[in-house]
């Protein structure tokens, strides 16, 4: 699903469509529903890769969440989990290598970093593996865990889980860590539009956690990133449908709880 949404919601996708639909156009050039696909192609890439369209719909993901404060975490040891999202494993001539996190994962460490800072936590979980084999950087767990010590967080506090593939393997294995280290509660960090999913997911495994939202690695600055088509609006639409197609698929498959039925 991550690559299908992927190729739909870039550049590359808006080609293949086009080019699909112009095909068709020319094999039958008389035909109505042919000129009405490619308009309803070209029409339909506009919007979403219109910042201020497709970010009004991933707002609703993240409407009922607000920045972390001191006071959201109750009493008792906690553990802070950060969720994975991608990075970059950067290579030179003589074989070194220097990874980094992508917008969003440092975003989310960076968050973590602070929520350390605010709450004392007893342990830090930087968690995310692979999610294929094509894959060319390390494991975001461990790319997350040298950019959380870069930010000042102790090493003998740091764990690290590397091995799950997406966010439901991910609240299962990171509450295997967080009951084997005794915390009492979990503060989870990822990004704003991405927490009503992790959330779910880990109510499924079996735990409340306390949401702590990353600020958008990728803003709109000026008035004309808000209304031009760009890159940037097609990521936001790439994101809200992941997001969206991403839950209904959880339900569906037991790996997701809203909070009506959230485990006593």
């Amino acid at each position: 699903m991550n690559a299908a949404v992927g190729l739909i919601f870039s550049l590359g996708g808006f080609v293949v469509c086009s080019v699909a639909a112009i095909l068709v156009l020319l094999a039958k050039p008389m035909s109505r529903a042919a000129r009405g696909l490619l308009a309803l192609i070209v029409f339909s890439y506009a919007c979403m890769s219109i910042y201020g369209l497709s970010h009004a719909f991933v707002k609703m993901l993240s409407a009922s969440y607000q920045p972390f404060a001191a006071g959201d975490a109750p009493a008792g040891p906690a553990a802070i989990v950060v969720l994975g999202s991608g990075g970059y494993t950067i290579r030179d001539w003589a074989g070194n290598e220097l990874s980094t996190p992508d917008g969003y994962a440092a975003s989310r460490a960076l968050e973590a970093a602070r929520v350390y800072r605010l709450i004392d936590p007893a342990f830090v979980i930087a968690s995310g593996g692979k999610i294929s084999p094509r894959q060319g950087s390390e494991a975001t767990g461990e790319i997350v865990r040298q950019t959380l010590v870069r930010l000042g967080v102790r090493q003998e506090r740091l764990l690290t889980q590397t091995t799950s593939r997406n966010t439901h393997e991910e609240a299962v294995l990171d509450l295997e860590i967080v009951r084997k280290v005794g915390a009492a509660h979990v503060v989870l960090v990822t990004s704003d539009f991405h927490m009503w999913r992790a959330v779910g997911a880990f109510r499924a495994a079996g735990i409340e956690v306390v949401p702590a939202i990353s600020r958008d690695p990728f803003p709109a600055r000026f008035w004309d990133d808000w209304v031009l088509p760009g890159e940037r609006g097609l990521r936001e639409a790439s994101s809200f449908a992941h997001e969206v197609l991403g839950i209904g698929y959880y339900r569906a498959r037991g790996w997701y709880r809203p909070a009506q039925a959230a485990t006593p």
